[in-house]
């Protein structure tokens, strides 16, 4: 009953994590918000959910645009009185060298995976400071916990900030009444590997590799990401493998650096276009 008839904005709603996430919320009693920048696919999402006989809209917005976010949450709470769960969830993938990339490389995926969850936290933090109640839900990565040379080092950057913003500023609002966590899946089943930028690597062979580290379905995965929120958790790792390697870099620092330079070594070695 946690999320019974509560509010709950999902940006990135119409696939993926952002999809199953509504989903669940949706079949728990949630009134979702579908945000997607796919509007057409937001709306068949929210009408997969309404089909069940549960409650579910959809709306338009861009996370790189700070007033679509504030047109979204603004015309959310002045239909539904309130925002109890604000769930900045889209984002994008990278995988490249930090050598092969652009200022507008760079510029997009800052854009999309941490000023479009500033925008979210920031904009959801003001009506729940007035509420004096609410829960903010930001999705980063595992790569958010320890860097991975796999996935590249700016997509790896954007995570570390996520969960750095969501980390801080949960202990800045706990007296205000408002709670921040901060999910970190690890390798989930979604469209992300198909619409993911590769930049002088084989899209198809760095699937397979990513692949081999046992893929989470998105349901599973949305369903640990609300067993954390409903425990109200700081960091919800999603994945027995991030668990595993989130313990060696913490206990192994060195162990985990001489790991990564092996693994840097084999992703050139294998995956790179020469």
């Amino acid at each position: 009953m946690h999320f019974d008839n509560k509010v709950a904005i999902v940006t990135g709603g119409a696939s993926g994590i952002g999809r199953a996430l509504c989903e669940e919320l949706g079949q728990q009693g949630a009134r979702v918000i579908v945000a997607d920048i796919n509007l057409s696919a937001a709306q068949q999402a929210a009408e997969a959910i309404t089909a069940t006989g549960k409650q579910a809209s959809s709306a338009y917005v861009d996370v790189s645009q700070a007033q679509s976010v504030q047109a979204l949450v603004d015309e959310s709470v002045a239909q539904f009185g309130c925002l109890d769960y604000m769930f900045n969830n889209a984002g994008v993938g990278l995988v490249a060298e930090l050598r092969d990339m652009t200022l507008e490389h760079w510029r997009h995926i800052l854009d999309v995976n941490l000023w479009g969850v500033i925008y979210g936290t920031s904009v959801a933090y003001q009506v729940m400071v007035r509420q004096g109640t609410g829960h903010i839900v930001n999705t980063a990565s595992a790569a958010g916990l320890f860097p991975s040379a796999a996935m590249g080092t700016a997509y790896t950057a954007t995570k570390h900030a996520v969960v750095g913003l969501s980390t801080a500023l949960r202990a800045e609002a706990a007296e205000l009444g408002v709670k921040v966590s901060v999910a970190c899946p690890g390798v989930v089943r979604t469209n992300i590997f198909d619409a993911m930028t590769c930049l002088n690597v084989k899209p198809r062979e760095m699937r397979t590799v990513m692949s081999t580290f046992g893929l989470i379905e998105p349901a599973q995965c949305a369903q640990t990401i609300l067993r954390g929120v409903v425990r109200n958790q700081a960091i919800i790792l999603v994945g027995a493998s991030v668990r595993l390697v989130w313990w060696l870099y913490r206990l192994s620092p060195a162990l985990y650096d001489l790991i990564m330079h092996r693994v840097a070594r084999a992703f050139r070695a294998s995956y790179r276009v020469t």
